[in-house]
């Protein structure tokens, strides 16, 4: 029978003819010969890996991985075919197998690394666990074929990371209202600097223009006395000409006349330019003194508020540091000495209770040498008297001084008392018989009653009632 596997499949033939098993996509099956057909597509695992780094902090690692048969190498098929064909690739006992090897790895690297370095070293840490885990399903012929781990998760009651991204998100947000303060600081700053030079340029401007107007009228009217000038001394020479022949005086006072006025319209003219320059020099005067003014004004009040809120901040944290620091070494000094004396008070009472557990120690082995030596004495006397406990007790009462102790504390009982005893008797006790023996019992107990009476009245000072009878003095002399 001829069989072919598909393209994702391979034929496992053992039997008659072959040693061990072989590994074909087509291949004749003779009599005495079994195939089986496995598949080599890869299967996705999805694990979440409990682990605990060198601090003892749990995570837990999500992870999928992408796993089947190393198709390239034959011994790895090998393997496969005999150590994991046999189950089904999605079935409990090989996704098992699997996150054993995962799960073991893990733990075993990330025990041996501290949290930071994990979290740091994250893609590090991952090669490092595939390297690992690849090593281990070699043997089994298996090859990862694509892994993807997810980011490391805190543990239900353990939120180291939630912590760290809050601790990150706080000094993002602090470093950003910094950078907020320090633009709005040079923001203010550069504006009154743009107020204040506008300012300037524009008195500078100002200045300029007049000077310039100035300059123009004084061009202006200058061409202007220029042309009557000429016109003048072009009418004068006509004049001159027609009066050339009235005489020479007319002649030269026209020209003494002419001189005269360009005379006084350039002494005049001289007067206005140097009015004008004289403008000019104070206008500019002017708006460089309004430009210092408003400097003066905005820009060193500034610099001075800037000055004093750094310094007042500088001073106010300068006393929180101190203050700070004094506490923190007050506080220390308090630890250290609280310890010294939690040590001292801990080792004196560990010596105290060291000795008295020490006599109690030696107490209790005395005792226990004691109660054995005097077992074995009285087993050894128990034995001589032949096993009689009465004769024993007898024995011990004896040599312990047990007689003599209850009669030295009973004659000292007794030892000042100097005790009275009366002796009474209620007749001969010889009967008569017969009818008076009943008479005669009640008449002895009648005969009884006064020297009772008289020994209570003795011992104890009581007087019997007036209704029993009374003591007499011979009664009191019989004794």
């Amino acid at each position: 029978m001829y069989q072919v596997a598909s393209a994702s499949e391979y034929l496992v033939v053992t039997g008659a003819g072959i040693p061990d098993i072989k590994i074909s996509k087509k291949a004749w099956i003779f009599p005495g010969q079994t195939y089986t057909k496995f598949d080599v597509s890869p299967v996705n695992y999805t694990f979440e890996v409990q682990a605990m780094s060198a601090e003892k902090l749990p995570f837990i690692l999500p992870a999928v991985f992408t796993i089947g048969p190393r198709i390239d190498d034959e011994a790895s098929l090998l393997k496969y075919a005999k150590l994991i064909s046999p189950h089904d690739k999605l079935s409990h006992h090989v996704k098992e197998l699997v996150q054993g090897i995962i799960e073991g790895e893990t733990r075993v690297l990330a025990a041996s690394m501290t949290m930071e370095e994990i979290f740091k070293g994250t893609k590090e840490f991952k090669q490092e666990v595939f390297g690992k885990v690849q090593l281990e399903l070699d043997q089994f012929g298996l090859l990862i074929y694509n892994a993807n781990v997810k980011q490391l998760v805190d543990v239900p009651g353990h939120e180291y990371f939630s912590y760290l991204g809050q601790k990150t998100q706080m000094e993002a947000a602090n470093q950003a209202k910094v950078d907020v303060a320090e633009a709005k600081m040079k923001g203010d700053l550069g504006s009154k600097l743009r107020e204040g030079e506008t300012l300037r340029n524009a008195a500078a401007i100002d200045a300029e223009t007049k000077i310039a107007s100035t300059q123009r009228q004084g061009e202006g009217k200058k061409e202007e006395i220029k042309v009557r000038t000429e016109v003048k001394v072009f009418e004068n020479q006509r004049e001159a000409e027609v009066a050339e022949a009235n005489a020479e005086l007319a002649k030269k006072k026209a020209g003494w006349a002419k001189e005269a006025q360009v005379a006084e319209v350039e002494a005049s003219k001289a007067v206005a330019l140097r009015d004008a320059e004289l403008q000019r020099e104070v206008e500019k005067m002017n708006a460089m003194t309004q430009t210092e003014k408003l400097k003066a004004q905005f820009l060193s009040k500034a610099g001075v508020e800037y000055e004093t809120k750094v310094q007042e901040a500088n001073w106010e944290l300068y006393k929180k540091q101190k203050a700070a620091e004094a506490y923190l070494y007050e506080k220390e000094k308090e630890a250290q000495a609280q310890k010294a004396v939690a040590d001292a008070s801990f080792y004196q009472r560990k010596q105290v209770v060291d000795g008295d557990l020490y006599a109690k120690m030696k107490e209790a082995e005395g005792l226990k040498a004691l109660a054995a030596a005097q077992g074995t004495y009285i087993r050894t006397l128990l034995d001589a008297m032949g096993g009689n406990y009465s004769v024993l007790r007898d024995y011990l009462m004896i040599s312990g001084g047990m007689y003599q102790d209850i009669a030295k504390i009973n004659s000292e009982a007794v030892r000042g008392l100097q005790p009275k005893i009366s002796i009474w008797t209620n007749g001969s006790g010889s009967g008569d018989g017969g009818d008076n023996s009943a008479m005669k019992e009640v008449a002895g107990v009648y005969k009884m009653l006064p020297p009772l009476f008289k020994t209570v009245n003795e011992q104890t000072g009581m007087l019997p009632p007036s209704w029993m009878g009374t003591l007499t003095d011979d009664s009191t002399s019989n004794n």
